[in-house]
């Protein structure tokens, strides 16, 4: 042991666990006014002094198909890596480190996790690695996803990062309304996608965790392009409104029905679906308007469709809706999808159709349990199925309820 209780390493590295909190303090100070072109150099200088070398970053496309490198002074910087079938995407895909063994030295690949939503993956390489270097590794890995998100808010850097196909105006706006696209908590998870990602609409999601309530929107916007695009925008503007006024479902229906209805009038509309979740007890409510039922997915296969009254969609004045309830079984889940993924034709074939939706779901929770992959599975699999393309929004989201509290998180060690 050295004089100040370190313990340095047989090669003179001090990897302990006190030197790491030093180290990672050191980058938490200088990442406050760190220009966000500066954080891959910050970046590789205090992993070099861990004895690192080879740094990548690498983030998530907006497909959700590639992990691409961000580029940076003093970063490796090499091709795309696909989510699928590479230890950057099992990182990524699971949110846990993966080594790869090469000659006299070990590949490590973080997951980049702000919160619980999932960044991308971080590449490092070390002569070998010890149980000092992977928590200090890993801790570093999660505040480079906080440093990214937190820039992100005042630079292009990251989303021409992202980026892999030019991207509609629409699009544009829709992506800067979602919340992160994963959500976990011990209670609860969530995840979502849109496609044709870079030409969306119409299609939106947004959720929030309030104490013990989870709060779910989905809705579609009709038509294409700007105008479906500003017509989702303002329901969800009306949604959030609403929600955080604290105000019951079948008036959270009324206040996006009005302000669809005064901004474009009766000829324009939005389906909507609208959930709060009690995450302590597993009590579902929703309201539909116009939108297909969601599925419930018990024991990785679909067991029921959440049938409820239907009100008229967004914008066309209906009657007060019926707040519909289920008891969710703790391990249940909630598949909820836009009409844009089993109304496509096939050149010259039928309707894909809800059948052939319900047995792709079945498939891929048959060989996926993360909440994430199975949607980013199901997502692909099915655009392949309708034939690569789509000429509506398809989107889904999914929720899985697991009941129990958090109290552990808050109470130290």
């Amino acid at each position: 042991m050295t004089d100040s209780g370190r313990r340095p390493d047989r090669f003179g590295v001090d990897r302990s666990e006190g030197f790491g909190e030093r180290l990672l303090g050191v980058l938490l100070d200088r990442a406050h006014e760190m220009p966000p072109d500066l954080i891959a150099p910050l970046v590789a200088e205090e992993v070099a002094r861990v004895g690192g070398r080879e740094v990548s970053i690498l983030l998530q496309d907006y497909e959700q198909v590639l992990l691409v490198p961000l580029p940076g002074r003093r970063l490796k910087v090499g091709g795309p890596e696909p989510v699928e079938d590479s230890p950057a995407g099992e990182a990524f895909l699971s949110r846990r480190t993966v080594e790869v063994a090469q000659d006299g030295s070990v590949r490590m690949y973080l997951p980049l996790l702000d919160g619980s939503d999932q960044i991308g993956a971080m590449a490092v390489t070390l002569d070998r690695a010890d149980d000092d270097d992977r928590r200090l590794l890993r801790r570093l890995a999660g505040l480079v996803a906080d440093m990214i998100v937190t820039k992100d808010a005042y630079t292009d850097l990251f989303f021409q990062a992202r980026r892999s196909a030019p991207m509609s105006v629409a699009a544009e706006i829709q992506w800067s309304l979602l919340p992160p696209l994963s959500m976990t908590v011990p209670q609860v998870e969530v995840a979502g996608i849109l496609e044709p990602a870079y030409d969306v609409a119409g299609d939106s999601f947004d959720y929030a965790l309030n104490g013990d309530i989870l709060h779910v929107a989905m809705i579609d916007a009709m038509g294409h392009g700007l105008d479906a695009a500003t017509m989702a925008t303002v329901a969800i503007g009306a949604y959030r409104h609403t929600r955080r006024s604290h105000t019951d479902l079948s008036q959270v229906y009324a206040f996006m029905d009005r302000a669809i209805n005064e901004q474009f009038g009766l000829d324009h509309f939005v389906t909507a679906q609208m959930m709060i979740l009690d995450i302590t007890t597993g009590r579902l409510q929703w309201v539909n308007a116009g939108h297909p039922a969601p599925f419930l997915i018990r024991d990785r296969a679909v067991v029921d469709r959440l049938e409820s009254p239907t009100t008229l969609p967004v914008g066309f004045g209906g009657e007060e809706p019926v707040v519909s309830e289920r008891m969710l079984q703790p391990g249940d889940r909630v598949l909820c999808f836009t009409d844009g993924l089993f109304e496509e034709h096939q050149t010259g074939g039928e309707q894909f159709g809800e059948e052939q939706l319900v047995e792709w779901t079945n498939r891929i929770l048959l060989d996926r349990t993360e909440v994430r992959a199975v949607v980013r599975a199901l997502s692909h699999a099915l655009k392949h199925e309708r034939g690569g393309t789509t000429t509506d929004d398809a989107t889904i989201f999914l929720i899985e309820w697991r009941g129990g509290d958090a109290d552990h998180l808050a109470a130290l060690d």
